[in-house]
């Protein structure tokens, strides 16, 4: 009896090992009994799953770029619209000039520097920044890694636009556009 109650526990163990063993190897992505690579299902989920979270990537992006205030000198008109340009114009740097003791800084065009680097290369580049009066670069090296992949891949995907913004310029050189003085 006892020999029939131990086979009785070996053959229900060999049925489960059969029964899970082929959704395990699913999950591990091949099928291990027959050694075959993924199914064209399991490899469309993983490219749904990827798109998925390059989504939202891209919209924390998106939110960070907004409560960051990169647009608020990155954006012509954005302050000055109280927040209401549209998106497609998001980025573009601006050719009003933001003057002081430094001379005269223009925000750059972040659609065109930005796809200029590689990911690698935008957050080292963020970490080391020291740029000119008035810009915040001070929290932008203080993003975590995560943030600033985001922004990455935010400003990307929204596609090159505008022109370079005006070259900055020394202290007591004339601009030759508009200028928002800044107290000395």
């Amino acid at each position: 009896m006892r020999i029939l109650s131990h086979l009785t526990w070996v053959t229900a163990l060999l049925a489960l090992a059969a029964a899970v063993l082929p959704i395990a190897a699913q999950c591990a992505g091949t099928d291990a009994l027959a050694g075959q690579p993924p199914s064209s299902r399991q490899v469309t989920h993983a490219r749904h799953a990827d798109a998925s979270t390059a989504a939202r990537q891209i919209e924390r992006g998106r939110y960070l770029v907004r409560i960051g205030g990169c647009n608020d000198c990155h954006t012509p008109g954005y302050a000055a619209a109280g927040g209401s340009a549209p998106e497609q114009q998001w980025l573009v740097g601006d050719s009003l000039g933001m003057q002081g003791p430094w001379g005269t800084t223009y925000p750059i065009n972040l659609r065109l520097f930005m796809p200029s680097l590689t990911e690698q290369q935008w957050v080292d580049h963020a970490r080391t920044m020291q740029a000119r009066p008035p810009m915040p670069w001070f929290n932008v090296r203080a993003m975590s890694d995560e943030d600033l992949r985001a922004i990455y891949a935010f400003v990307k995907s929204m596609g090159p636009a505008g022109r370079p913004a005006p070259a900055a310029l020394p202290p007591g050189a004339a601009a030759s556009g508009p200028v928002l003085r800044w107290p000395g």
